[in-house]
């Protein structure tokens, strides 16, 4: 299920329809191939396809409304009810904040290692320990019926950590078992607030500091002379100052 391209036109009156702005459509391979695929992947592609269409009004509480048209390739409205789908849509963006948790709340961001084994092997622990925690917070939900989205992924990682020490110190599986328990007592206490449609603005919270970067390896790079502030490839003029 994705949102349809701005560039194909959607007409209704010649759809199989299902429902108000909800219809089949037949959809024919072009003539011309894609730069995409090979030859024999072009060739492996059916003649035709049937998509369904859904068009909705997208309501955001302080902004205007936004016409939207999804397309898939769930075709029964029976199984797959149009509403469904749209909520389904409507939660897309939570794969943009677990990317978030992954590159800042985990720093993911700046990977430390040079060789491409060894970059591979971060990565592969950076998602290891991300499912880890998700299924922390996914026991937790499950043991005291809490909202899945209302449990802090940064207070989970902050709760595990305490919590990790405490039970390497434990002298009995009994003390183990209850500092299990209390950790997921604390993740399904802590909840944040529920903040439907929430604005997600893309944007950093501190300024970046007005230095250069570096460019080169610090043997050979040079420092640009600078006076409360850098000056690349414009030397300053001080005859003018005085």
């Amino acid at each position: 299920m994705a949102c349809l391209h701005q560039k194909r036109k959607v007409d209704f009156r010649k759809a199989r329809c299902l429902a108000k702005n909800d219809g089949l459509f037949l959809w024919t391979k072009g003539y011309q191939q894609s730069d995409v695929l090979s030859p024999q992947q072009w060739a492996q592609l059916p003649a035709s396809i049937t998509v369904r269409i859904i068009r909705f009004t997208a309501a955001i509480r302080g902004h205007r409304g936004r016409r939207i048209t999804l397309v898939t390739s769930l075709l029964d409205p029976v199984l797959y009810p149009a509403e469904q789908l749209i909520a389904l849509y409507a939660r897309r963006w939570r794969l943009e904040l677990c990317l978030r948790d992954l590159k800042t709340t985990m720093g993911m961001e700046q990977l430390r290692c040079l060789s491409p084994d060894t970059a591979e092997k971060e990565l592969l622990t950076y998602l290891i320990g991300h499912n880890i925690i998700r299924c922390v917070m996914a026991e937790a939900v499950a043991c005291h019926s809490v909202d899945l989205e209302r449990v802090s992924f940064k207070g989970s990682i902050d709760a595990l950590r305490q919590f990790s020490d405490a039970m390497g110190r434990a002298r009995s599986r009994k003390m183990r078992d209850q500092l299990w328990e209390d950790l997921l007592w604390n993740l399904a206490r802590d909840l944040v607030p529920y903040r439907p449609n929430r604005y997600e603005p893309r944007v950093k919270k501190r300024r970046p500091k007005p230095f250069p970067l570096l460019t080169k390896p610090r043997r050979q790079y040079k420092e640009t002379c600078h006076r409360n502030r850098y000056w690349k490839n414009k030397p300053r003029n001080y005859r003018a100052l005085n």
